[in-house]
């Protein structure tokens, strides 16, 4: 059996396993179960009642939390000339086209985001056996495809995330570090899952919402109460 390390034994004695919280207690639990030496990320996973592998339940979004995620994310636009100031005044990491698309195809994917197009989505697209598996092709649905790239670059430097079940039924994303106060983390939460709410498919019947975790990178999950969103 492996042995349990002083952080973990003091995590799991604060934590009651069979208690449902409140998004406000979950943020405090987690940051004081949390005592790594580095800025840790905080998670949530949802745990949906539908069928992920029905096309008519499918759950996948954006949105934009409100205090932000807390990382620096780095982003790629993928543009013609003329965008190129645009994209680099909004904070573009990298941009370009011909030259990113080689590099991408020799292998290079080091970004978190990358934004693009309508017009150029014929030399994106033939990327899609490198970026799809890394969850960074760009898709209209997610906003990374649109001629305002500008605007796009702003929004997630800003704090704007998509998200998409699993094959499991289950949604994982991050939504802000351990440094955050806990009613920072508590909003982004609640936002978070506010939206997740509204995208329930009109096909998906009984308990929308099965199980909703709050925990840290070094954490164990915290179990929040559906009702307790507020």
């Amino acid at each position: 059996m492996t042995k349990l390390t002083k952080n973990q034994k003091f995590a799991l004695e604060k934590l009651d396993k069979d208690k449902l919280y409140s998004l406000r207690e979950a943020s405090t639990l987690v940051k004081d179960m949390t005592k790594a030496k580095f800025d840790a990320s905080v998670d949530l996973d949802v745990r949906l009642g539908i069928d992920p592998r029905k096309s008519n339940q499918m759950v996948r979004g954006v949105v934009s939390l409100p205090h932000g995620t807390g990382k620096q994310t780095r982003v790629l636009v993928l543009c013609t000339p003329d965008k190129e100031n645009e994209a680099k005044d909004a904070g573009a990491d990298y941009v370009g086209l011909d030259d990113y698309v080689e590099k991408i195809k020799a292998g290079w994917t080091d970004v978190d985001v990358i934004i693009t197009m309508p017009s150029v989505m014929g030399k994106v697209g033939q990327l899609g056996r490198i970026l799809g598996p890394r969850g960074l092709m760009p898709n209209p649905k997610s906003g990374t495809v649109t001629m305002e790239v500008g605007k796009a670059v702003s929004e997630v430097k800003q704090g704007k995330i998509d998200f998409k079940v699993d094959k499991t039924g289950i949604i994982h994303a991050s939504i802000g570090k351990v440094s955050f106060e806990p009613d920072k983390i508590a909003d982004n939460a609640k936002e978070f899952i506010s939206m997740v709410n509204k995208l329930k498919p009109a096909a998906a019947k009984g308990t929308y919402l099965r199980s909703i975790f709050l925990s840290s990178t070094m954490s164990p999950g915290v179990k929040i109460d559906p009702k307790g969103l507020d």
